[in-house]
């Protein structure tokens, strides 16, 4: 079992949650039920996922929920991208939380292999 709090990704993760959540707030109200609650669910899902792997007895079901969370990283990716091609928000408004979700992804994989190779199950 791994202290969550104490890892960076899980620390990136979470500035990145919020960050999303100020960036919801310019976009229109009419997307409030679709994109809005779309990226505000990914943004969540990326440091819970990390924090319920730590949480688990054993370093391949870590490894399953840092695969998750990753997914849910690609995700909130996307759907950036596709508010800027929408034109509901500018690529200098998005493109730091693009380039911060790189950096925990790549932190994301460095981790599971890390954890892969000190599995002993």
């Amino acid at each position: 079992m791994h202290s969550f709090e104490k890892l960076k990704i899980w620390q990136k993760a979470m500035d990145i949650a919020v960050k999303v959540y100020e960036v919801a707030l310019l976009l229109p109200d009419d997307e409030k039920f679709n994109l809005i609650h779309q990226i505000k669910k990914c943004a969540v899902s990326i440091p819970s996922n990390i924090a319920e792997g730590a949480g688990r007895n054993h370093n391949k079901e870590f490894v399953q929920f840092l695969g998750i969370s990753n997914g849910s990283t690609f995700e909130l990716i996307t759907q950036l991208l596709l508010a800027k091609r929408l034109k509901l928000i500018q690529e200098e408004t998005i493109q730091p939380i693009i380039n911060q979700l790189v950096e925990v992804s790549n932190m994301n994989f460095a981790f599971q292999k890390t954890l892969k190779i000190n599995t002993n199950e």
